[in-house]
């Protein structure tokens, strides 16, 4: 062969070097866990985003999910089980406790949290603007818009003065979230009638009890257990003609009064966002935990009418969504 044959050769080939590297990085398939304490709402939404941004599951990902199904003692090990598949992410769904089962089973993989009500009281992130670790996500302020709903419920029932405070006393984030809240309805001379749910068949009980303590309104530290237990909550503050301020839509579609909340599906899209971030390189020690820009007030007029209460105009017109 004559050098400049040989010349020619070498240099096709590598021109096409780069371009054979570049479609093996583009076979790259990476692989995402998703831990829920109970339900898969929040993966679909993750899930969906992450298709959106070019994620193809059986072409370049690998999507597993995985529920404790209202466990917590569950949590740990399942988290444990994803360590060992070797995932480029672990996303820790709806909760502080998934979080922190994520904290506890990896000091390396990365883990995005989705929506964690205080991050920083919980021990999972060392601030916001610098998480540190492996750890970053979505901080949703559930505990500091506690006096807002307050608020929202005497904008309601004005007077109102004794209400039911629901809660799971075992979660992570009720720890964090019932000084606030105490707080709050103190600064209102209000009194908390304090309803402790660790299982579905206290509710009942322990709503009633505050009912009859004279509890007019209601409000609540969600947990994924009491997300599960949304349709039982509705009915039960129906019932029993409690004016109810939950924390997120998905009650007031339940047939729920009112909500006012984050727009918990746009922070799990923005989660899926964050897991694209750090698949492309980013670590999310230099990550800042996001926080919500926006809250949504959505009102439920069948509800309202079955309370026999009128809404304030001031108060319809300050609802992103009307439910007629």
């Amino acid at each position: 062969m004559k050098r400049r044959e040989f010349m020619s050769l070498l240099g096709g080939a590598a021109a096409a070097w780069p371009l054979a590297a570049r479609a093996q990085q583009a076979q790259k398939s990476y692989r995402v866990d998703y831990l829920a304490l109970a339900g898969d709402q929040d993966a679909v939404i993750v899930k969906q985003r992450l298709a959106e941004l070019g994620y193809a599951e059986g072409k370049n990902f690998i999507f597993d999910f995985r529920s404790a199904e209202g466990h917590l003692e569950r949590l740990r090990q399942i988290a444990v089980d994803f360590v060992k598949t070797n995932p480029d992410v672990i996303v820790a769904g709806f909760g502080t406790a998934t979080a922190k089962a994520a904290q506890a089973a990896t000091a390396s993989i990365p883990v995005v949290f989705t929506s964690v009500g205080d991050p920083i009281g919980s021990g999972i992130v060392k601030s916001l603007n610098r998480p540190g670790g492996n750890i970053t996500g979505l901080h949703a302020q559930a505990a500091e818009i506690a006096g807002k709903r307050l608020q929202i419920l005497e904008d309601l029932s004005p007077g109102i003065r004794i209400v039911a405070a629901l809660l799971e006393p075992d979660g992570p984030f009720t720890s964090v979230a019932l000084p606030e809240l105490k707080s709050a309805a103190d600064a209102r001379g209000q009194r908390l009638e304090i309803c402790e749910v660790r299982t579905a068949n206290r509710l009942a009980i322990s709503v009633e009890a505050a009912a009859q303590a004279g509890a007019t309104g209601l409000v609540m530290l969600e947990t994924p257990l009491l997300l599960g237990l949304r349709r039982q909550i509705v009915d039960l503050a129906a019932k029993l003609r409690l004016s109810a301020v939950y924390n997120n839509r998905e009650f007031v579609e339940a047939g729920g009064l009112l909500s006012y909340g984050a727009d918990r599906r746009q922070l799990y899209r923005r989660a899926a966002e964050l897991v694209d971030k750090i698949l492309k390189g980013e670590k999310p020690a230099d990550i800042p935990v996001e926080q919500p820009t926006k809250f949504e007030l959505v009102i439920n007029l069948r509800a309202a009418k079955a309370l026999g209460l009128e809404i304030p105009p001031t108060l319809l017109a300050l609802a992103d969504e009307v439910i007629e």
